[in-house]
């Protein structure tokens, strides 16, 4: 609940201004709540109008994408790109193509991706961006002239030294590519502006699977602080993307068992643990839907219509999409017995259900923290690209398991700090924002 003051008035006004942007009002009443020790010790803050620039995003680009179908049909989508806060770097964050995409969706992504990329300790400021089209159905052709068409207007926006892209939902490898082949086409460039990028033209070894290896990683550092590791747990986790596929495949090489996968039509469940060769081939060969997995495993059950949290686990990992795991889900999975839940997508638990968990005693991640593997490997990918040199795969696996247990040890350090203890909410949204609070009062008004 809000109480003090000052953010309880800018919060109001924000509401005011955007009544319609759900979404990122959610989010930044989530980040105000955690926020208000660090106001109530530094009343001074107020007046530096801080918290008045830090919520309103430094720039927002709207454009139409006009692209011609297979059937000679002229469609137009609508892109996006938010350059959200800059103090602490350029602006990183991924694109999305997806239907549900709209303004109140980028700007909350934006928003939390300055605390992810901050959390990071890399110096990467937060921007997100995408378009409303869903690649879902479209052929190879369509999907690449949408692509070409996308980066014709975005190219002018980004760059190495000012804005890198990556993907997210609906933005995978080929995606990037053919983004990729237009933005050097357009540019002259051959940079690490683009990230997420094939192997054979700069891309990063352990890329793909960092987002997923990364929330498996600091699970496996809530599980140490409690004296405790991923051995023969049971995990569910939501989602059946590169997010959700790799923390199955590193939690099932920590040890644990991962009983439950879902897409948009429903979940499976399989007790003897998901075969993930199966998997790869149906969600990232075939691109097919999750329910031809039971067809294939003996034993495994689909359940039509319905999410997995209502299946006994030690360990919950949402790693779909934002708000799809709400407070009755979170009133079972307490029920049942889980004590763990790391989120692996962008704000995958709503807010009456995060405050459950905290509650109920549930050691609990916000994604910002936990999924922050992903933007982290894009930094090195950039990195290895402005120094023409790639790293091994074990390379920068090793750093990527390194940033996550600083992450978990800045979060839980911040949240002892500020007077509550083991809240990993407070504590990534409070280690986050301190960065970029030192680095905006340096900078003056800007």
């Amino acid at each position: 609940m809000l109480t003090n003051a000052y953010l309880k008035g800018l919060y109001a006004d924000l509401e005011a201004k955007d009544p319609y942007q759900f979404e990122f009002l959610q989010t930044v009443k989530e980040v105000f709540e955690s926020l208000q020790p660090v106001f109530d010790q530094e009343p001074e803050l107020a007046k530096t109008g801080l918290m008045e620039r830090f919520v309103e995003p430094e720039r927002v680009i709207l454009f139409r994408v006009p692209w011609v179908d297979d059937q000679g049909n002229v469609r137009v989508n609508r892109g996006y790109r938010v350059q959200h806060n800059s103090s602490i770097g350029i602006y990183k964050g991924g694109l999305r193509f997806h239907p549900s995409v709209n303004l109140s969706i980028m700007k909350f992504l934006a928003f939390e991706q300055c605390f992810k990329n901050s959390l990071t300790g890399l110096p990467i400021g937060g921007g997100k961006g995408g378009a409303d089209f869903d690649p879902k159905g479209k052929s190879e052709n369509e999907i690449m002239v949408f692509c070409q068409s996308f980066m014709t207007e975005l190219y002018r926006h980004i760059g190495q030294f000012t804005d890198g892209p990556a993907g997210d939902i609906g933005v995978g490898g080929r995606e990037i590519g053919y983004m990729f082949g237009q933005y050097k086409r357009l540019t002259g460039y051959y940079d690490g502006t683009l990230t997420g990028k094939g192997l054979s033209f700069g891309g990063s070894l352990a890329r793909t699977e960092a987002t997923g290896y990364g929330v498996c990683y600091y699970a496996q550092e809530m599980l140490r602080h409690k004296g405790d590791t991923m051995d023969n747990k049971k995990v569910a986790i939501s989602g059946s993307g590169n997010v959700a596929i790799f923390a199955a495949e590193k939690a099932t090489q920590l040890g644990a068992k991962v009983i439950t996968m879902s897409d948009s039509n429903g979940y499976i469940y399989d007790e003897s643990g998901i075969d993930l060769d199966v998997m790869k081939d149906i969600k990232l060969v075939k691109r097919g839907r999750i329910s031809e997995y039971a067809d294939q495993v003996a034993g495994a059950v689909y359940h039509e219509g319905k999410r997995p949290w209502g299946e006994v686990c030690d360990l919950a990992i949402p790693c779909a999409t934002q708000n799809e795991l709400d407070i009755e889900d979170a009133k079972t999975l307490v029920e049942n017995g889980c004590r763990i839940v790391v989120e692996g997508s962008n704000m995958p638990t709503t807010l009456d259900a995060t405050e459950f968990f905290l509650a109920n005693g549930v050691f609990f991640s916000v994604g910002k923290a936990s999924n922050a593997g992903g933007v982290a490997t894009s930094a090195m990918e950039m990195s290895q690209n402005s120094i023409r040199m790639p790293w091994s795969f074990e390379e920068v696996d090793q750093r990527l398991q390194g940033i996550m247990q600083n992450i978990f040890r800045n979060v839980i350090e911040t949240a002892e700090r500020y007077g509550a203890p083991e809240n990993l909410v407070l504590g990534s949204n409070i280690a986050g924002f301190i960065k970029i609070k030192d680095a905006m009062l340096a900078q003056g008004v800007c």
